[in-house]
């Protein structure tokens, strides 16, 4: 009885995700043919060379990134919902100076979407593992993770020294990050932790978790792509030329980008391809720093752990990040 009860629980969650795919598709295909038609109301010409550029940058962009943030989101919500919280604290050493590594490097085998690190960092604290281990996860799983790696590859053919460059500068900002908690963080700039809540899984939280992770960085990406195209098609040749002739400048322009566009992991290397203008140094430091700091992960570091902690852990990120970025761009690339 009991199993009959999980298939038919399957089966209509199966079909409620049909339904909502079926859905999403239909309305997305009306606000393409409502644009289609008031385009030319508006005396949109959408044959014109530039909108033609902007739109074959979005189109590109989008098209690439989209079918990699729907395999990171499914990867992701099924750790959330299958993975228990104790499988890490059983692997962590107890030492945090050499779990804080650990951690950073367990992110190459766990995916997950940089919306759902802060509640699985949080998840983990609340959990036993230590905050610094917890904070170096947190900035890893999303920048690392295959995923993000292959994606990477896919954007940058023929170029493995940007794969490579990405996980070692993400790795390495993410350790010292943790390590710096170990050395200065205080319990204090953290919002009182509650104490343990059991993990609930399976497959309704699977469910959840997989279509408030994809809808909610799915928007993130279009934002994403049509910021990336706008900027490539608007922006004067003459301007660019003041940030790419200086190598340093390129390299803040494209990381302050990112904190700014708030790109999925899983898609960001799509949109800093497109940006062929700029070193292959700052397109480094737009994939490092995006997934570690942007507008939505400070607000949600704030709602989590508190003002005061993400105040000091995004700006230092955003420094380490920047730092990282630069040094392993002037080794590799």
């Amino acid at each position: 009885m009991e199993n009959q009860r999980t298939v038919a629980d399957g089966l209509r969650l199966g079909v409620r995700v049909l339904v909502h795919t079926i859905v999403g598709g239909t309305a997305l295909l009306a606000v393409v043919t409502v644009v289609s038609v008031l385009g030319p109301i508006v005396a949109l010409d959408l044959y014109t060379p530039p909108v033609a550029a902007w739109w074959t940058v979005f189109t590109a962009i989008a098209v690439q990134g989209v079918p990699f943030l729907l395999l990171g989101t499914v990867v992701s919500a099924a750790i959330g919902a299958f993975v228990p919280e104790r499988v890490f604290t059983k692997v962590l050493p107890r030492n945090q100076a050499l779990a804080v590594p650990v951690a950073g490097a367990a992110g190459v085998v766990l995916p997950g979407c940089e919306c759902a690190s802060v509640p699985v960092a949080d998840s983990l604290m609340r959990r036993g593992v230590a905050p610094a281990a917890a904070f170096a996860f947190l900035l890893s799983a999303p920048a690392i993770n295959p995923v993000v790696l292959v994606a990477t590859s896919v954007a940058f053919p023929g170029q493995p020294e940007m794969v490579l460059g990405r996980l070692v500068a993400s790795l390495a900002a993410a350790v010292v990050m943790g390590w710096l908690w170990v050395r200065f963080g205080r319990t204090e700039w953290l919002r009182p932790r509650p104490r343990h809540v059991p993990h609930t899984g399976g497959l309704r939280a699977f469910s959840a978790g997989l279509q408030h992770d994809f809808l909610h960085a799915g928007g993130f990406l279009v934002v994403g792509a049509a910021a990336a195209a706008t900027f490539n098609i608007v922006v004067p040749r003459s301007v660019l030329d003041v940030f790419t002739d200086s190598p340093w400048l390129s390299v803040l322009l494209l990381a302050l980008l990112a904190v700014v566009l708030c790109v999925c992991s899983e898609a960001d290397a799509f949109v800093a391809a497109s940006l062929s203008g700029f070193s292959p140094t700052a397109r480094l430091a737009f994939m490092v720093v995006g997934p570690m700091v942007d507008l939505k992960l400070i607000a949600l570091q704030a709602g989590t752990f508190g003002r005061a902690f993400a105040v000091r852990f995004a700006s230092t990120t955003f420094v380490v990040a920047v730092a990282s970025s630069a040094l392993v761009g002037w080794w590799l690339l």
